[in-house]
């Protein structure tokens, strides 16, 4: 899959395309059936897909400040829309100059001229152009006056409940990772870099990895969690983890208020596996969430707390692997 940066990364012998267009935060079941019909459309025709998105989160430049939390990262929507077939990865950065794009000038200047787009599909509810002002109704009645065709894609909806990132971000600021995995159709993911903490889980017998996640990541609500950990990036003979495998880890998230805790943090203990992973780019995938987080009166209740933890993720992991498992084949 190519990845492009801004408008001047096109090639100059670029020819047609089909092109979807959105900030797919989270890439969730909804954008995959949207990325899905580009890339089916594009093979049809035998030109390439393309999927637009932005950087920063449009929002933040419209109003400063206003950036919701993310659901993933921009590396990590380019991974997935690799996976889901996509040909170019098309980053254009969202300024004030974009942003006043009247939507004729957005079509024009961006979909015609630059990505000669052959068809451009979207949900029922895209909206484009300076304040939002073009919709699909009129994106249509452009392609049909500049020469391409528009599908429109409806949205994802199950049990009353529309797909949709704002959706998902609710579930995961409630700590619902089983009603946010749905939606995406994978668990929700915090990615980070493993930092110094204050090292009281090594002194309990419980070592862990602090993930210092980016600054809007969506971090589940304050509780305890199964989750699967995976450590990316170079082999090394010191690794105590396998470059991209999964491992089993208990999550706690929250201020530690059992030690009177003022920063919020994501602690992983990786079962069976030494944590000590400082400077490592890793992953954590929530499965459930277990408990709340409590301020215990003593050092043993806490321990005894712990101790009926990662029992409790042995269980829900091995299941959680063997229905993985049996999906497959």
């Amino acid at each position: 899959m190519l990845k492009w940066r801004g408008l001047d990364d096109i090639p100059a012998d670029w020819g047609r395309c089909v092109a979807t267009i959105g900030v797919f935060d989270g890439i969730h079941r909804g954008h995959r059936e949207l990325i899905f019909a580009a890339v089916q459309s594009a093979r049809a025709k035998g030109v390439k897909s393309v999927l637009v998105t932005f950087d920063p989160h449009p929002s933040e430049v419209v109003r400063a400040g206003s950036h919701p939390a993310q659901l993933s990262s921009l590396s990590r929507r380019a991974e997935l829309a690799g996976e889901l077939g996509v040909d170019v990865f098309c980053v254009l950065p969202f300024n004030q100059e974009l942003s006043r794009l009247a939507p004729e000038r957005f079509v024009h200047e961006i979909l015609v001229e630059r990505l000669h787009v052959a068809e451009v599909v979207v949900g029922a509810n895209f909206t484009f152009g300076h304040k939002a002002a073009g919709d699909l109704k009129m994106l249509t009645e452009f392609g049909q006056r500049f020469g391409f065709t528009v599908q429109g894609v409806g949205l994802l909806a199950e049990d009353a409940v529309t797909v949709s990132s704002t959706y998902i971000r609710s579930c995961v600021a409630a700590g619902d990772v089983a009603a946010a995995r749905q939606a995406l159709g994978r668990p929700h993911r915090v990615e980070g870099v493993v930092v110094r903490g204050e090292r009281r889980g090594r002194d309990l017998g419980y070592p862990t990895a602090n993930v210092d996640s980016p600054v809007h990541a969506a971090i589940p609500a304050d509780g305890v969690y199964a989750a699967w950990f995976t450590r990316f990036g170079y082999e090394a003979p010191e690794a105590a983890l396998t470059s991209g495998v999964a491992y089993p880890g208990a999550v706690s998230v929250g201020t530690n208020p059992t030690f009177s805790g003022q920063t919020r943090t994501v602690e992983v203990f990786v079962l069976d596996a030494d944590a000590d992973l400082y400077g490592q780019h890793v992953a954590v995938d929530f499965v459930q969430r277990l408990r709340g987080m409590v301020k215990f009166d003593s050092m043993e209740a806490l321990i005894t707390a712990m101790d009926a933890d990662v029992v409790k993720v042995r269980e829900v992991l091995a299941a959680d692997k063997a229905a993985g498992d049996a999906a497959q084949g």
